[in-house]
């Protein structure tokens, strides 16, 4: 099946993962591009047409080439020694020196037959146990052997790679903490979800691989503008980004009280483009909208007033009104560019805006390194009831604050917080254990369920029932007390 998948097969442009031993790196696969990888620099030239998967081998030149299948030589009994207790490290055991290993490397000798040789030349290599000779071995084929997979990115391989490389980026979601998260908040395709994240776009990317391009996704983000570093290195189809929107978490409010507005948008941008309210620069609103989104509006008001007047105040030879001509037509297609690019942009903004409106998302995510309360709070109102929402923090203690608040809110049920507790085994014969490192902490979620919040009545009658009675029966019992 993997032959006749084209997709399975490494083609120039895609987004691919490189693998050594528990080591990743996400690349985009380019021809004569130079990569470093794991003190190794190589082309990626030769990999383009295999099948995801393959393990390569790096030859002089820092060419790759498929590596062929050797079958490990374990028939010969190997001499080994009863224990380790004699062997004194001294570092002049080993016979070969720096600079032979460095000729053995310059005859383009393979990694393996240094490896064999260094065996050789070892003198205390036949007395070390079984167990110590194989990790000499394995210790020294790592250095000497350049090995390289290269593998199709995944939720689970690139959020072990963020987590290993740069978790400060993902706020030290851990990948095992992101799988629950996947699960808690019951992500499959046909969802309409909310993500507020900010770990560099990988929870979002995990959210869009359950989904499979079905479904809506509205991104919530900080800021002038969505990061999405981490969902880039998925390799998605473009059809991907068809359901996924946008808003900025600075309109929610003004979402949720009724005062939003994209501004009065022109119908068809091709018409008043350069309408003549236009000329006066921009109006406020569209100043902040614009900087919302990340473009400097500055450099666009002169633009389009100078060239008509400098035009009318000077007389200028026939050479320079030429050159102005042009200089202004550039002007104006620059600024014409600029505005169907915010018209654009509004226009997402607004179809953001309705998708949030209707108030039936199937799901909330959260994972950022803001306070969770005030973003829950307001982002769960986009929520229909009985869906599930999940947080995710770093810390504790945020979550039970915000645990305490939603208590108090109502329209939840079954909160849960909770951490998951992770630990790696080596597993080989004989010597099968707990990894010696184990991961501190991968973070806490707080998990529920929405439900109908009926404000009116229950709000004010019961409460304020309540406010009446409390004081009154703890009033008659101390006044009982003297008597």
């Amino acid at each position: 099946a993997m032959e006749g998948d084209p997709s399975a097969r490494i083609r120039e442009g895609d987004c691919a993962v490189l693998k050594r031993d528990e080591v990743f790196k996400a690349v985009s696969v380019l021809r004569r591009r130079k990569i470093i990888f794991e003190k190794q620099w190589f082309y990626l030239d030769n990999a383009i047409g295999h099948i995801y998967g393959t393990t390569f081998e790096v030859t002089s030149g820092g060419n790759l080439q498929p590596k062929q299948e050797v079958e490990e030589t374990t028939t010969e009994t190997k001499e080994a020694g009863t224990d380790n207790r004699n062997i004194v490290d001294d570092g002049k055991s080993q016979k070969l020196t720096h600079d032979d290993i460095k000729a053995l490397k310059d005859k383009g000798i393979k990694g393996q037959e240094i490896v064999q040789q260094l065996i050789e030349n070892s003198t205390t290599f036949r007395d070390k146990t079984e167990f110590a000779q194989d990790k000499y071995i394995k210790k020294k084929k790592k250095k000497y052997e350049a090995v390289i997979t290269i593998v199709k990115p995944s939720t689970r391989i690139l959020s072990t790679m963020y987590y290993a490389r740069e978790p400060g980026k993902i706020n030290h979601l851990r990948y095992d903490t992101l799988a629950q998260m996947l699960t808690l908040g019951n992500i499959h395709a046909g969802n309409k979800m909310i993500v507020m994240e900010t770990c560099a776009g990988l929870v979002l990317g995990a959210v869009m691989e359950r989904m499979g391009g079905y479904g809506s996704i509205i991104q919530m983000y900080p800021g002038g503008g969505p990061v999405r570093a981490a969902t880039s290195c998925f390799g998605f189809p473009k059809p991907f980004f068809d359901n996924l929107h946008e808003f900025p978490l600075s309109k929610v409010q003004s979402l949720l009280s009724g005062t939003f507005s994209t501004e009065t948008l022109p119908a068809d941008p091709e018409e008043n483009a350069l309408g003549e309210e236009e000329s006066n620069g921009l109006s406020e609103e569209k100043q902040t909208a614009l900087q919302e989104t990340g473009e400097e509006p500055a450099t666009e008001a002169p633009m389009e007033i100078n060239p008509t007047e400098e035009q009318d105040t000077m007389d200028i030879s026939a050479e320079d009104v030429e050159f102005k001509e042009t200089k202004e037509k550039e002007n104006k297609e620059n600024v014409r560019e600029k505005q169907i690019k915010q018209w654009e942009r509004r226009k997402k903004l607004k179809e953001a805006a309705a998708l949030l409106r209707e108030k039936n998302a199937d799901g909330l995510i959260v994972a950022s390194k803001f306070h969770p309360t005030p973003l829950l709070l307001s982002l769960l109102e986009f929520v229909a009831p009985s869906r599930p929402f999940v947080v995710y923090c770093q810390y504790k203690e945020p979550l039970l604050e915000c645990y305490t608040k939603l208590r108090e809110r109502g329209g939840v049920i079954n909160l849960k917080l909770s951490e998951t507790w992770l630990r790696n085994y080596q597993v080989l014969p004989d010597r099968s254990h707990p990894k010696l490192t184990m991961s501190g902490g991968g973070g806490y979620l707080l998990s529920g369920i929405t439900v109908v919040l009926e404000k009116d009545k229950s709000d004010s009658s019961n409460s304020e029932a309540l406010k009446m009675e409390e004081p009154s029966s703890k009033r008659c019992k101390l006044q009982d007390l003297p008597c």
